[in-house]
């Protein structure tokens, strides 16, 4: 990655929030494979490590991520760490199709029909034969 790709990436992440936070406990497999899911939705995060309870200092754990997730460190700067993976949609849908086999079903698509105001009003005057009669003027007439 060069230095302007990187540059621009600092400045992307400038305004996100972290959403992650590593403690005392470092870095756990579940910590792992959330942050995996999270780089498969966005490519850019920011973590926080919290200084004063870490075990390590936040490079050592921003270098451990990158190698297990297959990202790259932008930045670190304090306790905050930037990490990038561009996004792969044959690996996101991989484990989608893995989730589903797991589950054992076949998940179906709902068909979902949008009706229009006409249609509406023509299936409620079907259920409430009363409702013709209590129409407000349709127009023309006075």
């Amino acid at each position: 990655m060069t230095s302007k790709e990187r540059a621009a990436l600092r400045a992307k992440a400038n305004p996100l929030e972290p959403i992650f936070q590593i403690g005392k406990d470092g870095i756990s497999d579940n910590l792992v494979s959330q942050i995996d899911d999270a780089l498969d939705v966005r490519e850019l995060l920011k973590i926080r490590v919290h200084l004063e309870t870490a075990p390590e200092n936040p490079r050592e754990f921003a270098d451990k991520l990158a190698e297990r997730l297959n990202a790259e460190v932008i930045q670190v700067i304090g306790g905050v760490i930037v990490i990038y993976r561009k996004i792969d949609k044959e690996k996101i849908n991989a484990k989608k199709e893995e989730r589903i086999k797991a589950l054992g079903k076949k998940v179906v698509k709902k068909k979902v029909k949008i009706k229009g105001l006409r249609q509406r009003n023509r299936e409620f005057e079907e259920k409430h034969p009363w409702a013709k009669y209590n129409k407000a003027d349709r127009g023309g007439r006075r």
